[in-house]
């Protein structure tokens, strides 16, 4: 039987984005979002749930996140799940977190208080939802992808940003 491994959620950014790179000179990042999902009891009482999810970005995409976002900031990550495995203490953990595949800023400019928040151009896309297409998005090109530590997408590579 095939399987399928993708998911798309939209959130705001938990903390402040730090980039790094790999030894290979690839930029690399991970964030954390907070998605709010509100649903109604069967008493008929509204409930939110948070759920906090671990978002790993990659090349140009992880670039223009640190660049662009900061703790707050709305965005749309889609990507694939990958799990985490590791000891501590002689115990066994694992962790599930999305490798992002593209990145969507949503929300206008100065919305998050990101870390841009003057200059040319602050980046933010006013599109307020998923677009679909790659206009504000920052995609992995299908067939241009370099190999990661992780196995990660890449960023977007074109580097006529489209802001």
């Amino acid at each position: 039987m095939a399987s399928y491994n993708r998911v798309i959620l939209v959130g705001n950014l938990t903390r402040d984005i730090e980039l790094r790179h790999t030894p290979g000179g690839t930029a690399v990042t991970d964030a954390g979002i907070a998605v709010n999902d509100r649903r109604k009891t069967a008493s008929g009482e509204w409930v939110d749930e948070v759920t906090f999810v671990d978002v790993t970005l990659w090349g140009r995409t992880a670039e223009v996140a640190s660049e662009y976002l900061g703790k707050g900031s709305p965005i749309l990550v889609e990507g694939r799940l990958k799990l985490d495995t590791w000891e501590a203490d002689g115990q066994k953990k694992s962790k599930l977190r999305v490798v992002c595949d593209r990145m969507q800023m949503l929300g206008g400019r100065n919305e998050s208080g990101g870390p841009s928040s003057g200059g040319p151009s602050s980046g933010k896309s006013s599109s307020g939802g998923y677009s679909g297409g790659t206009s504000g998005g920052y995609d992995s090109p299908p067939g241009n992808r370099e190999a990661q530590p992780t196995g990660g997408g890449q960023g977007y590579n074109d580097p006529d940003i489209p802001f």
